[in-house]
């Protein structure tokens, strides 16, 4: 008897995934436990696997597709049996199979027709390379992480799968014979402006610099150059997911967003210490971040009114005495912000080692859905990007969100009445009005800078205790 295999649940506050791939297509044999497709949600990847033994008979999604959880996705039973009554009222789904045979099968001898063959000389038909470095229209998850993986750029090659879609054979015929190599972001764009190719490069590891490829490129008249197309990007998937959760926050929150600075003069102080001696006090591989954001759950214990969440529709405001630490981390798939859960409980080390494990788990795409809500408040740090102020977007229902700017040198009044040079860390508080009046806020990031400034005795008191 068929049964049907549903998108699964990835935690209480998915409600959809994206389908990346299929692994199987209509007619295949699988037996449980196979995985049958590829899925994201904006947190995590993950494969689902098949729960019955028999023959795959109908696919109701395509790859690329947003399926809500708990939908039906594929249909398996015996050879020959019909489903029509199990996928009636589901979208009919196209062959989706193309994906995974354009990963195996080989690779085309030549072009399609003369007009592609004019367009696609031999060398680049033989290597992947894409014909003037414009960047192809899509590539398929085992392509990009085979690029990420040789260092190289995906959009650089010539894609040979469904609609000129990069296989990861494109990329490894690019970088065996040598069409794609690695490249100062100087370099490339020298290339992009005379339409050159990277050289062999004279930097550490091959590297080609800009002096490369001018030497190796012959010089060209800027309006010989030809302008690459525009790419369209799809707004979906996980793009659309983040942008949406952006958006209902703006719109749900009276967002105002105060700023101020610290005396950073400590903290590079001790974030030395650690780095020199750390490793002999049990204590390495603490950052700047760390000590911020140890001070930022520190402070909140006295401030609950910024420990708080904010549920418009129940029309109440939690308080919460513990601190369930949000942080945002840049990852390939876009913004996630993990939940260091009870880190008032913990010590430097044990919170630097927690966020530093769940940071880790979101870059790999491994990610507990259920590790990235329960949030009350978030730290976001945009300091080793160079900014110095920014207004950072409050994370789901909490009331309160701290951007950690870059630390600058300020002109300040010395002893002696003559003028001294201080590093200062800069501090933007976003919190949502309709929860919090702004001289509490105020007092918060004031407490916070404070606590950053005598980070050293915090310290000491900390370990007296």
């Amino acid at each position: 008897m068929a049964v049907s295999v549903q998108m699964p649940k990835q935690g209480n506050t998915v409600e959809e995934c994206l389908l990346v791939e299929w692994r199987v297509k209509e007619g295949d044999l699988v037996k449980t436990g196979d995985v049958l497709c590829a899925i994201e949600t904006d947190k995590a990847s993950f494969d689902v696997e098949s729960t019955a033994d028999g023959v795959v008979l109908k696919l109701l999604a395509n790859a690329g597709d947003l399926v809500p959880v708990l939908t039906d996705i594929v249909v398996i039973g015996e050879a020959g049996e019909d489903v029509s009554a199990m996928t009636a009222g589901s979208a009919a789904a196209a062959p989706a199979q193309a994906q995974a045979q354009a990963e195996t099968a080989p690779a085309p001898a030549a072009a399609a027709t003369p007009e592609a063959a004019a367009t696609r000389p031999a060398d680049q038909a033989r290597t992947g390379a894409s014909p003037d470095g414009a960047a192809t229209k899509a590539v398929s998850p085992r392509a990009r992480k085979l690029a990420e993986r040789l260092g190289v750029d995906a959009s650089a090659v010539f894609g040979t799968g469904p609609g000129g879609r990069v296989v990861s054979r494109d990329v490894q015929s690019a970088v065996d014979n040598g069409v794609l190599r690695k490249a100062t972001p100087l370099a490339k764009a020298v290339m992009a402006e005379t339409g050159g190719a990277a050289p062999t490069g004279s930097g550490l590891g091959g590297m080609a610099l800009a002096r490369d490829v001018t030497t190796a490129s012959p010089a060209r008249r800027r309006d010989d150059v030809p302008t690459p197309p525009p790419v369209v990007v799809p707004y979906k998937g996980i793009r659309k997911l983040i942008g949406d959760r952006m958006l209902q926050s703006l719109a749900e929150h009276a967002q105002l967003t105060h700023n101020t600075s610290a005396d950073a003069s400590g903290l590079m102080a001790l974030r030395k210490m650690f780095k020199d001696n750390g490793a002999d006090a049990g204590l390495p591989n603490i950052s700047i971040n760390d000590l911020i954001c140890w001070i930022v759950v520190r402070t909140l214990q006295s401030f609950p009114e910024m420990n708080a969440t904010f549920d418009q529709k129940a029309g109440a405001i939690t308080q919460y005495h513990g601190v369930n630490l949000g942080f945002a981390v840049d990852t390939p798939r876009g913004l996630l912000v993990p939940v260091v859960h009870d880190a008032h409980r913990m010590s430097l080390s044990e919170l630097s080692a927690a966020m530093a494990g769940l940071a880790g788990d979101c870059r790999s795409g491994k990610i507990n859905p259920d590790l990235l809500a329960g949030g009350t408040f978030t730290v976001s740090n945009l300091g080793s990007m160079g900014i110095e102020s920014f207004t950072p977007i409050i994370n789901a229902d909490q009331v309160a969100i701290l951007g950690v700017c870059a630390i600058t040198t300020v002109a300040a009044p010395g002893a002696d009445g003559g003028v001294v040079f201080r590093p200062r860390l800069g501090l933007s508080l976003t919190y949502d009005h309709q929860a919090v009046d702004g001289a509490p806020a105020s007092r918060f990031l004031q407490a916070v800078a404070k606590g950053l400034e005598a980070v050293e005795t915090a310290l000491v008191l900390d370990g007296a205790r």
